[in-house]
């Protein structure tokens, strides 16, 4: 990681016929990297692209997803009263909203969600 020396930017790799340069995307200054005396402190990676298939959750209707907990007491079922209930949560609408809490009745089955 390297700051630009003209105004604190964090600088970014970018190849430029065929050599390597970090570069500042704020005030545009850059230099050549010496591919050839690279520094075990230097290091090059790539971000990974999910898509959407890949960070699908699917939920079976059957097995509660492997984060399910068991709790008992303190919320009943709304179908038979069974107060012991497998509950997990997903992330089912956007990063600044809370997470959406599911339950299942480990008695009759009834799912049901709550959004907090």
């Amino acid at each position: 990681m390297m700051f630009c020396p003209k105004c604190g930017s964090l600088m970014k790799p970018k190849h430029i016929n065929g050599k390597l340069y970090l570069f500042c995307p704020k005030c545009g200054y850059k230099i050549e990297v010496d591919t050839n005396n690279l520094s075990n402190s230097l290091k090059m990676s790539e971000k990974i692209h999910h898509s959407p298939r890949d960070k699908t959750i699917v939920v079976d209707g059957e097995a509660p997803p492997p984060t399910a907990q068991v709790i008992k007491g303190s919320i009943r079922c709304p179908r038979c009263g069974n107060d012991e209930l497998l509950v997990w949560m997903i992330q089912t609408r956007a990063a600044d909203e809370p997470p959406t809490r599911f339950y299942r009745c480990t008695k009759c089955g009834y799912t049901w969600r709550e959004y907090a």
